[in-house]
């Protein structure tokens, strides 16, 4: 897609994100910088995306009846391209795939990496069994007694138990011996999205760090597919929950070089289209372990990721950017621009409404950004924004950070 028509008119170059949280806002505000007309679509009314977006849709859009209205009805004008960018797990991706094999809509990067990725079986299944990519032991399970078993018969402990299908580490505990298997497994079920009931168990990997390896997909000048990737981003999680993140994070060069081929593997796999149909295109965010020069595969997601949201300081085109480019079969520029880092700020309180206090003493800051998200429901874990720092001192910028999210404090009105 090389021309791009004009918002709220019939020449409209439009796109609908499927989930419009606080990583699909800044997409939405990257496709609006580009003159392109936006759709946000998510489960509840003025999500932080839709609050900024063209139009705005509310749906359980994990309903596949209530997907197929919506999109059918989105792009019915054949003078109006659509494409659905998703951004988040709890979609009915095999109505996406029937949407697309109809050619009602052109999913991003692919309905079939919407599909793998949005639980953790199908994308690690790919990854373990088809690519013969390394990753930690791995066994799925339905029940307490399958997960006590497969415990007891090949992972060992410690172990790490995840429903198959959350995001933010929902539901994610790790399990260090016998008596911590039923509490695990209860709280796998109540952080589960939807397949309620299956989880994977994995074995601990002794890894010295994590990172996350941003990789784009875009079309290069010749119109042929050509992979690109950011420098690596480490990140600190609590409960598989990311709490912050700066880049570049250090590594060994023959790790650099190892933890590239996985992603390009894992991503060109993804981005497969069927015969007659345009390749997938856009950002994927490839979480990875590292000790040493060795590398494992952990996840990926065919989207911008939590721990990018540090590119907002660092790269010259962030990660939202990126993925808007590059499903706009556009130029990416991956470049850094100064080392940087992001820490989350946390709700605090249960709330409808909370105010923000702190802002100003946070940004006093030196080299410092805020991204308040605008959530209108505040939890005492809830992500509620983000703040920024950068510096050439990669330790400054996260102590920075660190300092900045710390002064902002939501309270209820």
């Amino acid at each position: 897609m090389t021309t791009l028509g004009t918002p709220l008119t019939p020449q409209a170059t439009r796109v609908m994100l499927l989930g419009s949280g606080e990583l699909g806002k800044e997409v939405l505000i990257a496709l609006q910088r580009l003159g392109v007309e936006t759709i946000a679509v998510d489960r509840y009314e003025n999500a932080p995306g839709q609050q900024v977006a063209h139009h705005a849709r509310t749906i359980t859009m994990s309903d596949p009846a209530q997907l197929k209205a919506l999109i059918e009805a989105e792009g019915a004008s054949p003078e109006r391209p659509l494409l659905v960018v998703p951004e988040i797990e709890a979609i009915a991706t095999t109505m996406l795939e029937a949407l697309e094999a109809a050619g009602v809509a052109r999913v991003v990067p692919t309905a079939r990496a919407a599909r793998l990725t949005m639980d953790r079986e199908g994308i690690r299944r790919l990854a373990a069994e088809t690519l013969g990519l390394p990753t930690s032991a791995y066994v799925f399970a339905d029940t307490l007694a399958e997960l006590r078993a497969a415990i007891d018969s090949s992972i060992g402990y410690p172990c790490i138990v995840k429903p198959v299908m959350s995001s933010s580490g929902k539901g994610q505990s790790r399990i260090d011996g016998p008596a911590d298997v039923a509490r695990a497994w209860d709280h796998a079920m109540a952080g589960g999205r939807v397949g309620h009931g299956r989880i994977i168990v994995e074995g601990v990997i002794e890894f010295d760090y994590e990172i996350t390896l941003l990789t784009v997909r875009a079309l290069g000048a010749d119109g042929e597919v050509e992979t690109h990737f950011c420098d690596p981003i480490g990140h600190v999680q609590v409960s598989g929950d990311y709490v912050e993140s700066w880049q570049p994070h250090a590594m060994h060069p023959r790790a650099l070089q190892r933890a590239r081929e996985i992603a390009a593997t894992v991503t060109a796999n993804l981005g497969q289209a069927p015969a007659g149909r345009p390749q997938g295109l856009g950002l994927f965010g490839v979480e990875l372990f590292v000790k040493g020069e060795q590398v494992w595969f952990s996840e990926v997601s065919p989207r911008p990721h939590d721990t990018g949201m540090v590119t907002m300081v660092t790269q010259w085109q962030n990660e939202f950017e990126l993925h808007a480019r590059a499903i706009l079969g556009l130029p990416v520029d991956t470049a850094l621009k100064i080392p940087g880092a992001s820490a989350v700020i946390y709700g605090g309180v249960d709330a409808v409404g909370v105010v923000f206090d702190g802002v100003a003493r946070a940004l006093r800051v030196p080299q410092t950004e805020l991204r308040l998200f605008g959530k209108l429901e505040s939890y005492v874990k809830r992500r509620m924004g983000v703040a920024l720092a950068y510096d050439a001192d990669i330790d400054v910028a996260r102590v920075r950070a660190k300092q900045a999210a710390a002064c902002v404090v939501p309270r209820a009105a």
